[in-house]
């Protein structure tokens, strides 16, 4: 979470409904029409990003003199929520707000030179921003990391292998995690870089998956790739700590998002129990279909108000340990909604939602990186026991 005020700023109830509507327009108008075409193509088309800053939502939570819009955590959770409820498609919300986990260590942490030359041009749709953690020896083991980042004059030289890098294939600016003490050992030695994705030694490879399959996921290889010092974000060794805390929003957003979906899930099945006819009567009409439309219900609002909460705490600054383990049970809890919703709308809608181009179908094919992405849930679990000392 963002360690200073410049990027949170109070938003009256007209301005908030604005932001809320322009994206629902946004969707209905940009995403919808298409997103079944781009998840069969695998990709969508870059020019929505620049769509998406002239609509205002990639700007939304950054600093002003930096082309951002400041926002309070409530307005971008909620921002989250109505995204993923009306657009139904993971894949597309992945890379589009790819930025919203590679920028905030730049913004908070980068001399101020290196900031202007990134964050600007991402705000505005004209650049790609992407977060490279993951390695293949290790995924949610941070502490493990083996990409390795030594100083040579002016430069650092980059080598290693990164995973799972949302936006990889495509974009322009990667904030990536290396080790630059080889000494150091666990978290220590840990250091954040900004590598231009035009890097000579900068190799990418898209990889195909279960679900998100509009997205951009690839796989990194650094071989010799040399960058200039003045990219390293923060102070050497203090990667680690900045990458905690860059998890803590999203996982944040991404339970608004599981809420989101769950919503898209309830609500497609309940349009479908409304119209399909079953032994001459709407299917909404059994009890078992009401039931478990209740079930999807009571799931949602559980997740939604405990995500009001949580958004809520960190507005006043209450980012305590108590705040972060309740976020990580929260984005169990919110992700777990999604996959009980995904699961009971293909039932109701039996045939139809083992088709491709329902939204149920596709979020059900979703729901695994949702639990996996951003911390497993059993990694979760274990967090955030530390953090309210159990044991």
């Amino acid at each position: 979470m963002a360690e200073h005020d410049e990027t949170q700023a109070t938003v009256d109830a007209a301005d908030e409904a604005a932001v809320l509507e322009s994206a629902r327009r946004f969707v209905a108008r940009e995403v919808a029409p298409h997103v079944a075409a781009w998840d069969e193509a695998g990709e969508f088309p870059r020019a929505l990003y620049r769509r998406a800053a002239e609509a205002g939502l990639l700007a939304l939570g950054y600093p002003e003199e930096l082309g951002g819009m400041p926002a309070p955590w409530r307005l971008r959770c909620e921002l989250s929520r109505v995204l993923a409820r009306e657009c139904g498609a993971g894949g597309v919300l992945a890379s589009l707000f790819s930025h919203n986990i590679a920028l905030p260590p730049i913004v908070e942490h980068a001399a101020q030179d290196l900031k202007r030359e990134i964050v600007p041009p991402v705000l505005r749709g004209e650049a790609i921003a992407a977060l490279a953690i993951t390695e293949p020896s290790g995924g949610s083991d941070v502490a493990a990391l083996r990409t390795s980042a030594r100083r040579d004059g002016g430069d650092y030289v980059i080598e290693g292998e990164k995973t799972f890098i949302t936006s990889g294939v495509r974009a322009d600016w990667l904030t990536v995690a290396v080790r630059t003490d080889p000494a150091g050992r666990g978290a220590a030695g840990i250091s954040l870089i900004a590598v231009p994705g035009d890097a000579k030694g900068l190799a990418r490879s898209a990889l195909k998956k279960m679900g998100w399959w509009c997205s951009d996921t690839a796989h990194l290889r650094f071989d010799a790739v040399r960058v200039p010092a003045r990219h390293l974000i923060g102070a050497e060794g203090e990667g680690f700590r900045l990458i905690m805390r860059n998890f803590n929003a999203e996982r944040l957003s991404m339970a608004a998002m599981a809420v989101g979906f769950a919503e898209a899930c309830r609500d497609e099945a309940l349009a479908w129990a409304r119209t399909r006819q079953t032994f001459g009567q709407p299917l909404v009409a059994h009890q078992v279909i009401r039931h478990r439309l209740a079930d999807m219900t009571m799931r949602i609002e559980s997740a939604a108000a405990w995500l009001a909460q949580l958004a809520a705490r960190a507005d006043a600054g209450d980012l305590t340990p108590s705040w972060v383990a309740h976020v990580c049970l929260l984005k169990n809890h919110a992700t777990q909604a999604m996959q009980f919703c995904a699961d009971a709308a293909v039932q109701i809608l039996g045939g139809m939602g083992f088709m491709r181009g329902t939204a149920s179908e596709r979020i059900y094919r979703e729901v695994k990186v949702m639990t996996i992405g951003g911390g497993a849930e059993e990694i979760m679990k274990e967090l955030a026991a530390r953090q309210l000392g159990y044991g």
